[in-house]
Parts: structure tokens; C-alpha cells; sequence
């Protein structure tokens, strides 16, 4: 993401007022819903695939960047928010920055956590950023701080930033321009894979140490290491392994009657064994299931986007 001090809209009154903010409290004497606890080590290191030994047996401790894990509020929400966090998101929603996404997190660890800590926070909102400008749309970076205490002592500090924006297709059909999609990060480790989507074939890697087919595409194998590798093209048969159904944000791009949604994004299964995220069109969003059988399209966005996509069939 890029960002720069762009003002797109004029000069920006709200910023003043989001400064007031700096300094407030976000949460106070926040308790976690839970004392540190094995199975839920055991299920980060299952997610990580994180064998170290310190996590587990009778002298187990957490893995460190579980710091934020204990604090949060699961599926029911955060119930210990501050009056002054609610009202700073409350006036960027009024102000139309609307749609939010982690940017990023950094982590300061004091002290060890182990099973049967019991966990205590408190947050304050520590800096609101100028009006930006990015790829996704303009918006302002919110950083909040959280010093986290295991049985009364301090035992680490979390950042945790995210923009409040609104989106740049947005932006645009207010001023009459053009709804794009937004554009994929190419880089040296996936560029023959759009290489291959502009000439109609999805291509996936194979390691020639392993034979291991492997998507996304990345620089080395997972299976033996090896960084030699070639590709297959597919057959453009799958099914569809998992699904959503993309609700809000409405974004026109992502609809030809310019809606903007609902949409079915699928964990698409191919018959050569990987899976990767795509659109499922020619069938109501409501419709889509597991075990759908969906064959490869290629869609034209606009004139410089082409994307691999999945047709799919309501028998």
C-alpha cells in the first residue's frame, strides 16, 4: 500500500477534530475472556505449523505473538470500548470513511505468558494520522495502543493500525469516473501466472525436485525446499470447496449492474488438487454450495484487468 499526503477533497477540517482524540482511552481495565490456556496454543501452533517445543509439556509457555490472541473479544464483540473510541469512529462513519482494513501490528513482549495467567489490558488511542491517500481510497491511519498485564505485571504492548477509508471506486463515481476492480500486486514470484491469465491459461507451479504442485505460486517449495520448478496448465475443471457471500462494502465494480453485491467469493478446488480464491459467476450468489462443479472463465473488468473466474451450475 502506498500512501501520501494527497487531499483529494479540499482542506481537511476533520483532521483537527480526529487530533483531539489523541491521547484518549480506548478501553480501560479490559479483562481477556480467558486465562492463557493450552488448547488455545495448541491451536495457534496448529494454524502456524509452529513445532517449537517451549509450546507445549508441563513447562509450556505461549508463543509471544499470541500477545493480542487473549485480548480479543471473539465472535460477541468488544464489550469494554471506550466512550471516546466509539465517538472517533462514529465522526470518520458521519464523515463517509466508512470501510476499514488492517494495515499492520507491532509487538513489544516484557515476559513470558504460561497456562493459567490471567489477562488484563488498557488501550488508548495513540495517534491519528493526517488525511492520506492509497491505493485502496483516502482515508486517515488510527493507531491504537494496548499494554497487556498477565497477573498484574506487565507482560507486553501491542500497536495495532488500520485505515478508515473511503474506497478510491467510490471516490470515483462520485466525480462521474470510472468503477475499477483493484488492480493485483505482480511482483517477480507471480508474474509469469499473470502472464499466463492474459494468454487465457492458468498456470500452476510443480517443483521439479518433487513433483509437488503448488498455488499460490511462491518462490520454493513447501514439501522439500527445492527453488527449481516449472508449470502445468490447468484443466479448468474444479468445485467449489468453501464459500462467502460478499455483502458490505457495496462495491459497484464487482457487479455488472453496478450494485455492488451481494457476490459469492469460493475457495475454488481444481482437478489437479490445489485450490485458489476466485468469483463465481453465472449463478445467484444464494445458490452457490459445496461441491458445486464450476468451470474456468476469464472476465474482462475493464480494459486493463483480466481475471480467471468460475462458471458455475445450479444442477
Amino acid at each position: 500500500m502506498t500512501a501520501g499526503t494527497g487531499t483529494p477533497e479540499g482542506p481537511d477540517e476533520l483532521y483537527g477534530r480526529l487530533k483531539e482524540f489523541e491521547g484518549r482511552a480506548a478501553a480501560t481495565a479490559g479483562t481477556g475472556k480467558d486465562p492463557v490456556n493450552e488448547p488455545m496454543i495448541r491451536h495457534w501452533c496448529e494454524a502456524m505449523g509452529d513445532t517449537n517445543p517451549a509450546y507445549s509439556g508441563p513447562d509450556a509457555v505461549a508463543p509471544p505473538t499470541m500477545l493480542q490472541a487473549w485480548t480479543m473479544g471473539g465472535l460477541s464483540g468488544h464489550t469494554d470500548r471506550s466512550a471516546a473510541y466509539e465517538e472517533l469512529f462514529g465522526l470518520l462513519d458521519g464523515a463517509g470513511y466508512t470501510s476499514v482494513v488492517a494495515t499492520d501490528c507491532e509487538q513489544e513482549y516484557l515476559r513470558p505468558l504460561q497456562p493459567g495467567d490471567r489477562i488484563t489490558f488498557d488501550a488508548v488511542i495513540e495517534s491519528v494520522s493526517e488525511r492520506k491517500t492509497t491505493k485502496l481510497g483516502t482515508g486517515y491511519f488510527v493507531t491504537t495502543r494496548m499494554d497487556v498485564r498477565a497477573d498484574g505485571e506487565p507482560a507486553g504492548t501491542h500497536r495495532f493500525r488500520i485505515l478508515k477509508y473511503i474506497p478510491a471506486a467510490k471516490r470515483a463515481a462520485r466525480g462521474g469516473g470510472r468503477n475499477l476492480r483493484p488492480r493485483p500486486v505482480i511482483n517477480r514470484d507471480n508474474a509469469g501466472f499473470w502472464q499466463g491469465v492474459a494468454e487465457h491459461r492458468l498456470l500452476i507451479q510443480r517443483c521439479t525436485g518433487c513433483g509437488t504442485l503448488r498455488f499460490p505460486w511462491l518462490p520454493g517449495c513447501n514439501a522439500c525446499g527445492c527453488q527449481e520448478w516449472d508449470t502445468v496448465e490447468a484443466s479448468g475443471e474444479g468445485t467449489v470447496f468453501s464459500h462467502v457471500v460478499m455483502h458490505h462494502p457495496p462495491f459497484p465494480a464487482f457487479a455488472a449492474d453496478g450494485a455492488g453485491g451481494p457476490y459469492a467469493v469460493a475457495l475454488i478446488e481444481l482437478a489437479e488438487g490445489v485450490r485458489m480464491v476466485a468469483n463465481v459467476i453465472g449463478v445467484p450468489y444464494d445458490k452457490v454450495r459445496p461441491g458445486m462443479p464450476v468451470r474456468l472463465e476469464f472476465l474482462r473488468t475493464d480494459p486493463e484487468l483480466e481475471l480467471p473466474v468460475f462458471r458455475g451450475g445450479e444442477g
